[in-house]
Parts: structure tokens; C-alpha cells; sequence
């Protein structure tokens, strides 16, 4: 998967959460849902996703993460019988919050 120009419409909406010097935080927001839509964006915008075996960074990073850092803290839809407006959020994951932990003692 890659950003070409002939590519099929994909758009990824980002706004800064928070900036920890080379690290920055961002909320996400899709108007399409493309296979690792979010992880080919953010490498094509030179912001790869730590943990990210497949399309991050080869550079090291000092944080112990099994997968990529991305989380879906609030996913909503129309309920496909009904058409009601269903929204669920949740909170962030440990391994997560333990890297934003770790970027904010360093910010000190």
C-alpha cells in the first residue's frame, strides 16, 4: 500500500493532541476506510507509527511496544437495521498510555 497518484480516494483528517519533541500525539480522523489507510498516510507524511513493523520507521525507538500505537478511542456508525446513531468509546490501552507517560517525564 502506498500514496500514488492514480491511487484509489482515501482521506485521513489529523489534528495535534500534543507534541513531545520528536514524538507527536495525533487524533485521526477518517472519511474513508482503505486497507492500513492511516499507516500509509502517516509514513507518506514522514510521521511513521511507533511500533509499526510494516510501514514505520527503521529508526529505533526507546519504548517497548508490540504493536503499533494506534487505538480507536471512539468508533461511530448507523446501526445497519434501525439507522440509529451508535457511539462507543474507549479508554487507552496500558502500553499506550505508558509511552505517553514516558514522553511527558522526559518533557520535565
Amino acid at each position: 500500500m502506498a500514496v500514488v497518484a492514480d491511487g484509489r480516494f482515501a482521506r485521513t483528517h489529523w489534528q495535534v493532541v500534543r507534541r513531545f519533541g520528536e514524538y507527536t500525539w495525533l487524533a485521526l480522523e477518517l472519511d474513508t476506510g482503505r486497507t492500513h489507510q492511516i499507516r500509509v498516510h502517516l509514513r507518506h507524511l514522514h510521521h511513521p507509527i511507533v511500533g509499526d513493523s510494516l510501514y514505520g520507521s527503521k529508526k529505533r525507538h526507546p519504548f517497548k511496544v508490540e504493536r503499533p500505537l494506534l487505538h480507536a478511542y471512539q468508533l461511530s456508525f448507523a446501526h445497519p437495521e434501525t439507522g440509529e446513531a451508535l457511539c462507543f468509546d474507549a479508554p487507552l490501552p496500558a502500553d499506550f498510555a505508558q509511552v505517553i507517560a514516558s514522553l511527558e517525564k522526559r518533557q520535565l
